[in-house]
């Protein structure tokens, strides 16, 4: 003979059934369950650069380290600078590109930067960035590959700007008006003995004192 059971008896055992899986909750993720003491608010603008006040770009605290289960927070950039290189030849600019970018640059942890150079008679190119005979030794090496006696010859028909304008145009298609340089941790992820050349083509032209190239940089990534 079987005793029926209570409902208490029927309410215990419901609820002896249910704890298991009220007790997993606890392990459940953070995003399904936030706990408040999980989420710290920044007030802070994220489309604003934040500036650390030194001369070396270090990371930013980012929203993502805050609240760690935040999304990425992409972020674009655009800068343009105005060089005027001292003479014909290979120019290291490197300094002049990290001066312009640093704070923003300190905000973002990967990414891309793009360098693109408004001209025709002008390049960029990376290449050593400690002997400055590689610098020399490129401009020779440019010069022979793009002869101006090209222009004296009848090689080339362009030559109402001077016997260097024609052969600045070859070399700077040979060598490309852009860069694309990755960003790590917050710095151009530049090899130790990489730098960032502005390849001035032309020592002549209308304009006197050496011409002024603009270069429009733009960052793009994630905090």
């Amino acid at each position: 003979m079987t005793t029926p059971r209570t409902t208490t008896g029927r309410r215990l055992s419901f609820l002896l059934f249910l704890l298991p899986a009220t007790a997993s909750l606890a392990f459940l993720s953070p995003s399904i369950y936030p706990l408040a003491s999980a989420t710290k608010h920044d007030s802070r603008d994220p489309t604003k650069p934040h500036t650390h006040g030194t001369n070396t770009a270090l990371c930013s605290i980012s929203d993502t380290e805050n609240n760690p289960m935040a999304p990425p927070i992409p972020r674009w950039y655009q800068h343009e600078i105005s060089i005027t290189a001292p003479s014909r030849g290979c120019h290291l600019i490197t300094s002049q590109v990290n001066n312009a970018i640093r704070n923003d640059l300190s905000t973002i942890k990967i990414g891309m930067a793009n360098l693109f150079i408004q001209h025709t008679s002008a390049s960029l190119t990376i290449n050593e960035n400690a002997d400055p005979d590689v610098r020399r030794d490129m401009e020779v090496a440019l010069n022979k590959i793009v002869p101006a006696q090209w222009t004296k010859d009848g090689t080339f028909r362009h030559t109402m700007e001077g016997e260097d304008d024609m052969p600045g145009h070859v070399k700077s298609s040979l060598m490309g008006p852009s860069l694309n340089i990755p960003i790590k941790n917050c710095r151009l992820a530049l090899g130790t003995w990489q730098g960032i050349y502005l390849n001035e083509h032309r020592d002549q032209g209308g304009w006197g004192g050496g011409h002024t190239r603009n270069i429009v940089i733009t960052l793009q990534g994630q905090s």
